[in-house]
């Protein structure tokens, strides 16, 4: 019995190894196996293999491609190869707000001082914390919630139709950042995003087209440090 996939002209594969993946609720482990293919009946695996290193990472190779190297600028924080972590200092950036309700609408196209922020891509997903000082975080660095519609509890963007680039590069931060920006802050994913007193809108009512320093004092501070953040690990509760 012969087993192949056929892709245009040029490419013929046949299946020589299979990997199974076990679960249970808390963690996994995959074993490998050689594919026997019979003359008749249908095909079937050889003894467990051992799942070594240099087998994944050929196996990598040949799903991506191979990865060019890149020189990372200072503002990086963590690399990984489909993942990257940098930070923004405070500075101001525009904003646009498209509410049902209507709710900020005053708010829509303004320009507002930022708190300097923690940025994660991870798999096609794009994550955003706030820094309470404006300087390069560790890895021991506690990190704040975003004061940012569309974010959910772990800091994830519900992208919506937000364009988003397909590499997770120093080359397309630009990219995730504009698209993060020129996107429309639609809802709040959580019920608080900050202490300001005037709450969410009152923040940034006070801070719209102002040039001073976004106001650190009115975030939320998480007891989430960047390290777990990069691993994606949680905190506990807000402070």
């Amino acid at each position: 019995m012969e087993i192949h996939l056929s892709i245009g002209q040029n490419h013929c594969f046949e299946l020589r190894e299979a990997l199974l993946v076990y679960r249970d609720r808390q963690s996994s482990f995959i074993t490998r196996h050689d594919v026997l293919v019979q003359k008749s009946g249908p095909p079937t695996l050889g003894p467990v293999q051992p799942l070594t290193l240099a087998f994944v990472e050929s196996l990598m190779r040949s799903l991506g491609g191979s990865v060019q190297a890149e020189v990372l600028p200072a503002n990086i924080l963590a690399k990984a190869d489909r993942m990257i972590v940098w930070w923004t200092p405070a500075r101001s950036r525009q904003m646009f707000y498209e509410n049902a309700e209507g709710k900020a609408s005053d708010l829509n196209g303004r320009i507002f001082p930022q708190p300097p922020l923690v940025w994660k891509v991870a798999s096609g997903e794009l994550s955003v914390r706030a820094l309470a000082v404006n300087k390069r975080p560790q890895a021991t660095t506690t990190l704040a919630v975003a004061p940012f519609w569309n974010l959910s509890d772990d800091g994830r963007v519900c992208t919506g139709t937000m364009r988003r680039p397909e590499s997770a590069t120093v080359a397309a931060i630009p990219a995730w950042e504009r698209g993060f920006y020129e996107s429309a802050f639609t809802h709040a994913n959580v019920g608080r995003l900050t202490r300001h007193e005037g709450g969410f809108e009152g923040l940034w009512e006070s801070l719209k087209g102002k040039r001073r320093r976004f106001p650190t004092e009115s975030l939320i501070q998480l007891p989430q440090m960047l390290g777990q953040f990069v691993r994606g690990e949680q905190g506990n509760h807000a402070h």
